[in-house]
C-alpha cells in the first residue's frame, strides 16, 4: 500500500501547529484586494487584510485554487509515491473541488480521492484531522475517503456574525436587511446546512445574546457529541472567544482536543471581524 498524503485547502482554517502535528498539506485559495491578488495565508494574513481594507484599498473577493495549482501538487506527491486524499471547501461555495477533479483527470483513478466536505472553515478541519487519525490506523486513501463520506453529514458548523458589513458588501445580504439589521443591532446565527451558509436565527441585541444561543445549542447536544475534537474558530474576536471559553470550560474538559484557530482570509472576507463559531461532530 502506498503512503497517504492528506491534502486540504486554506479554508480549513487549521493552525500551522496542527498542520505540522498531523502532517497535513495545504493548497491556498486566492484573495483579490485592490490591484493585487494574494495567496490566502501564504502572501496575506487575516490581520493584514483588515489593515488594507481600513486603508480603503478596496473590498476583498476570493477565488478558487486553480486546476494547475492542484495538478502541480498532485504530481509532486504522486511522484514521491503517495496516494492522495483531498477534502476542502464545499462544492456549493466554491469551484475549488471542481478544479481538483479537473486536475485529477490527468492521473490514474486509484491515486487520488476527493471528498466534498459540504462545509467550510474548521468544519473542513474536523474532517481533515479525522483523516489524519485514520491514516495513523493504517487505512488507505480509498478507505479514508469512504470513512469521511460517512462523517460529512455529522459535522456541525455554526457561527455568530457580529456585523453585517461583509455579508452586505459580498452580496450575501440585501441592502434592506443591512439597513434594518444595523438599526436594531441584529446578530446573525449562521449554520452550514447541505454545504451552504444559512441564517438559523436573527438575534437582536448584544453579541453575547447570539453567543448564548449558540452555546445553548452546544450544551443541548453535548451527550451526543464526538468528544475527540471541538473547535473555537474566530476572526479577530478575542472577547467573544474568552466569553465562550469561560462559559463552557466545564464542558470542554471532556474533549480530548479543544482547538482554537483563527479564520483565514477567505472565510474572514465573507464573515468579517468579530465572527466566531463552535464546530464539532455528532455521533
Amino acid at each position: 500500500m502506498n503512503k497517504v498524503l492528506i491534502l486540504s485547502d486554506s479554508t480549513c482554517d487549521l493552525s500551522q501547529e496542527l498542520l505540522e502535528k498531523y502532517d497535513i498539506k495545504i493548497v491556498p485559495l486566492y484573495i483579490n484586494l485592490g490591484e493585487n491578488i494574494y495567496q490566502d495565508l501564504v502572501e496575506l494574513t487575516t490581520e493584514k487584510m483588515y489593515d488594507l481594507i481600513a486603508q480603503n484599498v478596496g473590498f476583498p473577493k476570493s477565488s478558487a485554487t486553480t486546476p494547475n495549482d492542484f495538478e502541480e501538487v498532485f504530481r509532486k506527491y504522486i511522484d514521491e509515491g503517495y496516494d492522495i486524499l483531498y477534502t476542502g471547501i464545499s462544492s456549493t461555495l466554491s469551484c475549488t473541488l471542481q478544479n481538483a477533479y479537473i486536475a485529477k483527470s490527468n492521473f490514474a483513478d486509484d491515486r487520488i480521492y476527493l471528498v466534498d466536505s459540504k462545509n467550510l472553515s474548521t468544519g473542513i478541519g474536523l474532517l481533515v484531522l479525522k483523516a489524519a487519525k485514520l491514516r495513523e490506523q493504517g487505512l488507505s486513501a480509498k478507505e479514508i475517503a469512504a470513512e469521511l463520506e460517512n462523517i460529512v453529514p455529522r459535522v456541525r458548523s455554526q457561527f455568530v456574525i457580529e456585523k453585517l458589513d461583509y455579508l452586505y458588501k459580498g452580496g450575501r445580504c440585501s441592502g434592506m436587511t443591512y439597513f434594518i439589521g444595523n438599526a436594531i443591532k441584529i446578530k446573525l446565527y449562521i449554520k452550514v446546512i447541505d454545504g451552504k451558509m444559512e441564517v438559523a436565527k436573527k438575534v437582536i441585541g448584544s453579541v453575547k445574546k447570539g453567543l448564548n444561543f449558540m452555546m445553548d445549542e452546544f450544551v443541548e447536544q453535548f451527550d451526543n457529541l464526538d468528544k475527540e475534537f471541538v473547535f473555537i474558530t474566530d476572526s479577530m474576536a478575542d472577547e467573544s472567544k474568552k466569553y465562550i471559553k469561560d462559559k463552557l470550560q466545564d464542558k470542554f474538559v471532556e474533549f480530548e482536543n479543544v482547538c482554537e484557530t483563527g479564520a483565514g482570509c477567505v472565510i474572514s472576507s465573507h464573515c468579517g471581524a468579530g465572527c466566531i463559531g463552535i464546530l464539532y461532530i455528532v455521533k
